[in-house]
């Protein structure tokens, strides 16, 4: 897979969840003093990070200002820190110097701030303070601005999470719940170019509506043009054989029936990807809390047969 211009050299690449795995527990078994993570949007970064450190972290939203997260780090002193969706606070000087001395590869670092000197005296905030966390920093993109960010990035091991569409779709069967969805996404996984979770939940949400949720995902995937119209004609359930979409593909003015087959030649899948079966049940039908039915039956005695 090509690598982005914009990925700090030095940066280790990640094709597996079991490879993310690995760094993200290591980092919250405290083995790591600064991880990086930058991938796409809809990869469930944040949630496997978030389930490896657990509720002890300091977690710092991306909307955060740089005054906010000093005064959380403060509250938050000596346990592991938590950066995410940092896209715009890593172009923040005064949070990129923040960082800086928050990234530290000694064990103790000292982090200071010299203005606000009023609000930091109400909260009852030192202006410098000493702190050992450990810091994972949740990108969507990074892009090395200063020397600053890139004395940042020294300091630690930045990874980039580049799964392939069979690795995102194996693990979207963990919790995903619509076979039929599931099924079509793992259809068309060799016309995916940057796979994403959201879009399984998205297409979903069209199918629950009554939608149009085939020719949906088939755009998001950026096919256009004659590619668009053959790939939608094969997922649209109204047409039975190849004839009739080679009819109405040229109905639709996208050209003649070799030109329907040179497309549609080129759409079909080079090997059939392995069929999942999902075993998950959708959000509102989950599996009713074990401990609830416990108190019903001490109560009521058999539960279901009445």
């Amino acid at each position: 897979m090509a690598r982005s211009a914009t990925t700090p050299k030095g940066a280790v690449t990640l094709t597996s969840f079991a490879a993310l795995d690995e760094y993200v527990r290591a980092f919250a078994d405290g083995k790591l003093n600064l991880l990086i993570l930058i991938g796409r949007p809809g990869l469930q970064k944040s949630r496997v990070v978030r389930e490896a450190v657990g509720s002890e972290a300091c977690w710092i939203e991306g909307h955060a200002t740089a005054f906010g997260m000093f005064c959380q780090l403060f509250r938050h002193r000596h346990g592991p820190v938590v950066v995410d969706d940092v896209d715009d606070l890593y172009a923040d000087r005064q949070a990129v110097r923040l960082l800086k001395c928050l990234c530290e590869t000694e064990t103790v670092k000292r982090v200071a701030w010299y203005s606000d000197a009023g609000t930091l005296l109400r909260e009852g905030i030192p202006r410098q303070f000493d702190t050992n966390s450990r810091v994972a920093i949740i990108a969507n993109q990074w892009r090395t601005l200063s020397l600053n960010v890139a004395a940042i990035e020294d300091r630690g091991h930045v990874v980039v999470f580049e799964p392939t569409p069979l690795e995102v779709h194996r693990r979207t069967a963990d919790w995903f719940w619509d076979q039929q969805v599931f099924d079509f996404v793992g259809e068309h996984l060799h016309l995916i170019d940057k796979p994403s979770m959201r879009q399984y939940v998205l297409a979903r949400e069209l199918k629950r509506a009554g939608m149009d949720w085939r020719g949906a995902l088939l755009e998001w995937w950026n096919l256009s043009g004659a590619w668009l119209a053959v790939a939608q004609l094969k997922a649209d359930p109204c047409y039975a054989t190849e004839k009739e979409r080679v009819r109405a593909f040229v109905a639709a003015g996208y050209g003649c029936r070799q030109t329907y087959f040179n497309h549609a030649s080129r759409l079909r899948a080079p090997s059939n990807p392995p069929r999942i079966v999902l075993k998950n049940r959708p959000p509102d039908q989950a599996a009713p809390d074990p401990r609830l039915l416990a108190i019903l039956r001490r109560r009521q005695g058999v539960v279901g047969n009445g």
